[in-house]
């Protein structure tokens, strides 16, 4: 398995049909997130505030996944439900077809920063 070293080898490395939906997404964390620093940790892209990822991203065969801490998901169900997607504790998945709001990923990418900041 390759280890990816930036972002932007990861959204190169993944199926074309995902990059430009991975590319908004990260532009989109990016401004929700301003203070935070671009990592990749567990072989994926994410957004680090101090010690903790608050925000990742992923691609797989079939769709991709938005990863945020565990409070942030539970706060914004009924969005999360709202725009048809499928969340499972940490993640939401989705597709090119059924992109993820960015509005949604913008209060989720908050939510997450105020569950890692004490």
């Amino acid at each position: 398995m390759t280890t990816t070293v930036d972002h932007d080898a990861y959204i190169a490395a993944a199926p074309v049909p995902f990059q430009p939906s991975l590319r908004r997404l990260r532009q989109t964390l990016a401004r929700a997130l301003p203070e935070a620093e671009e990592v990749v940790a567990y072989n994926m892209p994410g957004f680090r505030i101090g010690g903790s990822v608050v925000a990742s991203y992923a691609a797989f065969s079939k769709q991709c996944g938005l990863y945020v801490l565990p409070g942030a998901i539970s706060e914004h169900a009924e969005d999360i439900a709202a725009a048809g997607l499928r969340a499972t504790k940490t993640g939401i998945t989705f597709s090119p077809r059924r992109p993820i709001p960015h509005a949604l990923v913008e209060n989720l990418a908050r939510a997450a920063r105020e569950a890692a900041t004490p």
